[in-house]
């Protein structure tokens, strides 16, 4: 006959293993933080809140704001764009046309600057043919869908070979921009190395009228990988 006492209902609920109890102490805790921190519960949400927010900043979505007309005519002086800090994150690296952030501290600047990706590791970018166009790999690319109005791809003639890890950057207001070109002659040779940047811009987010979800444009498409480049040029 089996004397070992069973536990009744209520040695269960009272056993430091019970599931539930874990969750009473939490709430406990957290009436008790509330109960310290002057506002109580409100404060607490806020600060919650506050956290998650900083989180996001610094991991998944971080705003930025335009500062010059460098990338007109697509994003404007004071638009705010949200940058995708978890787009390169796993492997994936900046492609052919995407609008990317980076900090050019040593490069551009001591500042963060937004521009467009023409050049990827071991692409070769000229400007320009004879029909006045960006070459990138044989291939010319027809910009004229995101290109500033009046401008030209570039009045400064260029021919490089983009090291492997780094990016060659222009804006697309060729005009006012101080971009890769400009930077030919500085340490990195105005490439930027693909560590540096910070994210890709996906969205423009304020002013509302001029919300837009920037994709990648289609003229890069067709740009062969850099090393097919004889086979097209």
């Amino acid at each position: 006959m089996d004397t070992e006492a069973q536990p009744t209902e209520r040695d269960r609920s009272s056993h430091p293993g019970t599931p539930g109890t874990e969750g009473r102490s939490r709430f406990a805790l957290v009436s008790r933080l509330a109960e310290w921190l002057p506002g109580g519960r409100i404060t607490l949400t806020l600060l919650a809140c506050l956290a998650f927010l900083l989180l996001l900043n610094t991991f998944v979505v971080q705003p930025f704001q335009i500062p010059s007309g460098s990338m007109e005519q697509g994003l404007r002086i004071g638009d705010r764009v949200l940058v995708n800090k978890l787009a390169y994150r796993f492997g994936a690296e900046p492609r052919r046309g995407d609008v990317v952030v980076f900090d050019g501290t040593g490069y551009f600047g001591d500042a963060d600057y937004i521009k467009r990706v023409v050049g990827v590791g071991g692409d070769h970018v000229v400007c320009c043919d004879k029909e006045g166009r960006l070459q990138v790999n044989g291939r010319p690319v027809d910009e004229t869908a995101f290109l500033y109005p009046g401008d030209t791809p570039s009045s400064v003639p260029f021919d490089v070979v983009v090291p492997a890890g780094r990016l060659f950057v222009l804006g697309d207001h060729r005009s006012d921009s101080s971009d890769s070109r400009d930077h030919l002659g500085s340490p990195g040779g105005g490439m930027i190395p693909v560590g540096e940047v910070i994210g890709r811009a996906d969205w423009i987010a304020w002013p509302y009228d001029h919300w837009t979800h920037l994709t990648r444009p289609s003229a890069y498409a067709r740009v062969p990988a850099a090393s097919a480049e004889g086979a097209h040029g």
